[in-house]
């Protein structure tokens, strides 16, 4: 497999104003690596004890984001050098990451996940939980937290009306929220959405960034530590 040829197979359906988190979880370094010299620099991880490991043995220029799901006992593992945490699904999460992040006074890049699938297995609020919680003015409070936008992941089916309208919804959503909430916020601008199967769509309905996994590195395998 030749992870350059790849990366550029996917590149030319990315236009440049979207971002490619290259998926790497499960994959091993040398993999990365291939990765890192086709010039991609954004990696995303979803267990975070792989993730510490990779950071300090992987190249220092490298923007780490967390794309899975995030435990409160985790965060103040990753809270010192994560750049964009994209799953975040409750308050109280939000809160956890607050608190770690505040003890070494640097503040912490998050999405908001929402859950537009139609499958229970998938994490985040729904829409009235968000307008909730951003109503509240719970968030003023959290002076290390910058919420960069939102996140969510279609369901994995075939019938890609549906997935269209899933990432249509949420983009209107998206809309939404910020011209309800962040207005005059210019961080918040990202949303995350569209993976291997489905980024094609999602970039067309609206995404600012891609999360890209097998098509690039192939399908996982477990790396050896």
């Amino acid at each position: 497999m030749n992870i350059a040829t790849n990366i550029q197979s996917v590149r030319v359906h990315i236009p440049p104003s979207v971002k490619m988190v290259c998926v790497s979880k499960f994959h091993s370094n040398e993999t990365i690596l291939e990765a890192y010299n086709a010039g991609e620099r954004i990696f995303g991880e979803s267990k975070v004890q792989e993730l510490c490991k990779k950071q300090t043995e992987l190249p220092a220029d490298i923007s780490w984001h967390f794309v899975g799901h995030l435990q409160t006992n985790k965060v103040k593992f990753l809270v010192p050098f994560v750049d964009l945490i994209h799953g975040v699904d409750s308050l109280k999460l939000l809160t956890e990451i607050n608190k770690q992040a505040e003890k070494i006074d640097r503040k912490i890049n998050c999405l908001l996940q929402v859950h537009i699938a139609q499958e229970d297995t998938k994490f985040g609020f729904d829409e009235s939980e968000i307008h909730a919680l951003l109503a509240s003015g719970k968030l003023k409070d959290l002076k290390y937290i910058a919420i960069r936008g939102l996140m969510g992941m279609a369901t994995f089916t075939d019938n890609t009306e549906q997935v269209r309208q899933e990432f249509r919804g949420l983009k209107s959503l998206f809309d939404q929220v910020k011209t309800d909430f962040f207005a005059f916020d210019a961080d918040f601008s990202e949303l995350s959405m569209g993976m291997s199967d489905d980024y094609q769509i999602a970039i067309r309905e609206g995404s600012t960034m891609v999360r890209i996994g097998s098509l690039i590195f192939g399908e996982r395998a477990s790396i050896k530590n």
